[in-house]
């Protein structure tokens, strides 16, 4: 076979260090811009971007070359690096360590789009750990909820 072909879309969610609802929500579309323009950045298509105070949403249209890891790393440091210079918070902000990812087939895209754009009024009624916990059991992904999310001390 002459090229690599692939068709790859993933819904990647990760929390706030300590679950803290840190993100001032007049900085949510700021956020979402600069976290969409790390990932154009990378040479990966940016389907969605929203989240809440204490998470994040993504969904990407993601490129063999790229790892995911690398990508969600990349996504991670460079917008705490940013919250934190320009001083949205008193201190320092961090993501908390690990997050999830989920794949789509293209069928799905809109829905998961319409869900992650709606993301307030979902947490109207749902907390970011039921909601979490009900993605991992959708997809079938073993956890332990002790260790599932860092909570605040």
């Amino acid at each position: 076979m002459a090229g690599t072909f692939s068709q790859l879309h993933v819904q990647v969610v990760f929390a706030v260090a300590g679950r803290t609802g840190l993100i001032p929500s007049h900085r949510q579309e700021e956020l979402n811009k600069y976290v969409a323009g790390i990932i154009a950045n990378k040479g990966q298509k940016v389907l969605a971007v929203n989240g809440m105070p204490d998470h994040l949403h993504i969904l990407v249209g993601l490129r063999p070359e790229m790892a995911l890891a690398d990508l969600v790393r990349d996504i991670k440091s460079n917008s705490s690096r940013f919250i934190n210079e320009q001083r949205w918070l008193p201190g320092r902000f961090a993501w908390q360590r690990g997050y999830g990812a989920f794949s789509y087939s293209a069928s799905h895209l809109a829905q998961v789009v319409r869900y992650i754009l709606d993301q307030q009024r979902h947490h109207a009624t749902r907390t970011f750990r039921e909601e979490y916990q009900r993605l991992l059991d959708l997809f079938g992904v073993e956890y332990d909820p002790r260790f599932l999310l860092d909570e605040a001390e």
